[in-house]
This record gives C-alpha cells, structure tokens and sequence, in this order.
C-alpha cells in the first residue's frame, strides 16, 4: 500500500513540476492559464489521491469519514477549476487583452 501511495505522490509532484514550469515557460496570459489549471488539478487529484489511500490503510469509520472528506474535495476543486479558468479568461477579453502572436516575438 505504501508504494501506491509513493507512486501517486510522485506522479502528483510530477503534474505540478510540470504545471510551474509551464507558467514560466509559456509567454502569455491565456497561454499560461492551461498548464495552471489542467496540471495543477491533475496534480492535486494525484497528490489527494494518495492521502486519501494512505488514510485508508487502517480502516475505520473515522478514517472513512477521512478519506470521504478528502474525495469531496477533490470533486469540488474539478468543478470550480475549469469554472475559475473560464472566469480568468473572460475577464481578460473583457479588459482587452490581446493573445500572444508569432509576430510579437522579439
């Protein structure tokens, strides 16, 4: 059990390495809200994951409960994620924020 548990720890970490690498990288607004959002809630359902399985290994009803508490926030969090990006990206239309073009490189 505690191998899934690194497994899925790591695997998280991986999905969050690669979101904040992706927010450096990535040269404008919009294009940086994809990594922030799709990475760092796969990442947060991995690392999520793997504490509710850790909680799990001696069973019980308060560690039900746990683990219970643990998945409702992860539904959450992929209910209000893309709702939050979507937000973020109409208010930037909104302000008059222009995309990233090739022709903006220098």
């Amino acid at each position: 059990m505690k191998i899934i548990v690194m497994i899925l720890l790591f695997s998280g970490l991986a999905f969050f390495t690669g979101g904040s690498i992706g927010i450096l990288r990535l040269p404008d607004f919009y294009s940086r809200l994809h990594p922030a959002g799709k990475l760092d809630t796969a990442g947060q359902l991995l690392t999520l994951s793997a504490i509710a399985v850790f909680v799990l290994q001696d069973f019980s009803l308060h560690n039900f409960l746990t683990a219970t508490k643990i998945v409702l926030i992860v539904i959450i969090v992929y209910i209000t994620s893309p709702t939050a990006t979507h937000a973020i990206v109409d208010a930037g239309v909104r302000a008059g924020l222009k995309p990233w073009t090739k022709e903006d490189q220098s």
